[in-house]
């Protein structure tokens, strides 16, 4: 064997038991009690939980957004994956007039093949069918193991929005190929109506980020996605859900047996709209941004009945120069924060703090997303997965300060967060890449997965 990982309790998102985990060529090749075979390297994890790598199904790398570009590069965005234990983005290339899905999709395994640290798949945000060719290229991107798509209902100023048609022309071509859409859901319309009137009025800070598409607003678009993804038999991912009122909705169709998923995101758990009350409100702005103690609540509430499937980041930080563009005028603040090297710590401290089962929180960042996205060898310690293991220590405490991530931005949101219980070390596909604080892996030694679609 390459690896053997003695005497650890690994966690499935089923159950949890104390055993030996062998690894060779990158798969695990067995799991049992007092395993006696030659490895190259043993590891004691005795103590520890033995846990599959992450996926974080939704992050934004080097990103063209709000007049500038997301601070992770694919390098130190992938680097600071694989320090929190995510061995797998998925990153959201974003298809403008005139572009191909491929052409865009190679050009960004172009970097990754040279950058990245973990493995890596892609949705494809699309914008504009160029006059049909997007509709025939999908196929193409399907077997290429593309198998999801994105449509945007906002951000209609910087031509990334679809409108009601294209949705649901999408959703059924989808469909056909066995493919998914994933959604973000928000009402432009009254965004556009409401953020005039404030800024209209003198009210520019960031509080008027929250309150220009507070709950109604992304309620009303989750509706609206929840009905056509019904009515068309097509099956939908809602990303980044924050309201109560729109997590209602997809709960009803769920328990109608409508094949619809829901992610939420870690900021969303942790923070209400009141962060945006603060000085360093505008470092908060995101979209959608975060709600009211009652929609928080309710998210944990559904997250541990099961109604919602996964949970992800939505990474994407800007440095504090930019965020300080908004300052006088919350509309030029650049939307998004960071959380990919947070996401498993921040969820296994809940676990560890008995609001959630260590097997629940594997369920809805390694087993679901592997699931829900065809990743077939991610997403479980099982025999003839991909050995993408994560060591966590349940007594480890860490606060989390930007001085001790591995990104490049320069400040985070959660800053200053004490975590009870973290990551030791990460193994992708067998290789040591992250061990007690230190990035010890080789950039470029990450893979494209290749995803299969849906039967």
């Amino acid at each position: 064997m390459d690896l053997l990982i003695k005497g650890g309790t690994v966690v499935t998102a089923s159950e949890s038991y104390i055993a030996d985990v062998a690894v060779s060529n990158g798969k695990i090749a067995a799991i049992g009690k007092d395993l006696n075979m030659p490895a190259e390297r043993v590891v004691n994890a005795a103590g520890m939980l033995v846990l599959p790598g992450a996926l974080d199904v939704h992050t934004h790398m080097a990103m063209p957004f709000g007049g500038t570009v997301s601070a992770d590069s694919y390098l130190s965005g992938t680097r600071a994956a694989v320090c929190g234990g995510v061995t797998t983005i998925f990153d959201y290339p974003v298809q403008h007039t005139g572009e191909t899905i491929l052409g865009l999709i190679n050009s960004k395994k172009d970097v990754l093949e040279k950058e990245a640290c973990c493995d890596y798949a892609f949705h494809c945000c699309i914008t504009d069918l160029n006059e049909g060719a997007i509709l025939e290229e999908m196929q193409q991107a399907v077997e290429e193991g593309i198998t999801s798509f994105k449509c945007f209902m906002v951000y209609k100023k910087e031509g990334m929005m679809v409108d009601d048609g294209l949705l649901a022309t999408l959703l059924l071509r989808a469909k056909e190929l066995g493919a998914m859409i994933n959604v973000h859901a928000e009402n432009p319309d009254l965004i556009d109506l409401r953020t005039a009137q404030y800024l209209k009025d003198g009210k520019t800070s960031a509080w008027y980020h929250y309150m220009s598409r507070p709950e109604f607003v992304e309620a009303e678009a989750d509706k609206r996605v929840v009905h056509w993804s019904t009515h068309l038999d097509a099956p939908v991912y809602i990303v980044h859900m924050a309201d109560k009122e729109g997590l209602e909705a997809c709960i009803k169709a769920k328990e109608e047996g409508h094949e619809l998923y829901v992610e939420t995101c870690p900021q969303y758990l942790e923070f209400t709209c009141d962060v945006y009350k603060r000085e360093d409100g505008r470092n908060f702005v995101c979209s959608p941004p975060m709600k009211g103690q009652e929609s928080l609540e309710a998210l944990w509430t559904a997250l541990s009945a099961g109604f919602i499937d996964t949970v992800a980041t939505d990474h994407c930080p800007f440095q504090s120069y930019e965020k300080d563009w908004g300052k006088d005028d919350f509309s030029k603040i650049p939307n998004g924060c960071a959380g990919v090297e947070n996401l498993y710590p921040y969820m296994l401290d809940a676990a560890n703090a008995g609001k959630l089962s260590f097997e629940k929180v594997v369920e809805v960042c390694a087993a679901n997303p592997a699931r829900i996205f065809g990743c077939q060898n991610k997403g479980a310690i099982a025999i003839g997965k991909d050995a993408d293991i994560v060591l966590y220590d349940r007594e480890k405490d860490f606060t989390i300060s930007v001085n001790t991530m591995h990104s490049d931005y320069d400040h985070t949101i959660w800053e200053g967060k004490k975590l009870h219980g973290y990551p030791v070390q990460t193994y992708l596909r067998g290789q040591l890449v992250y061990d007690n604080g230190d990035f010890v892996g080789t950039p470029g030694t990450g893979a494209y997965v290749k995803r299969t679609p849906k039967s």
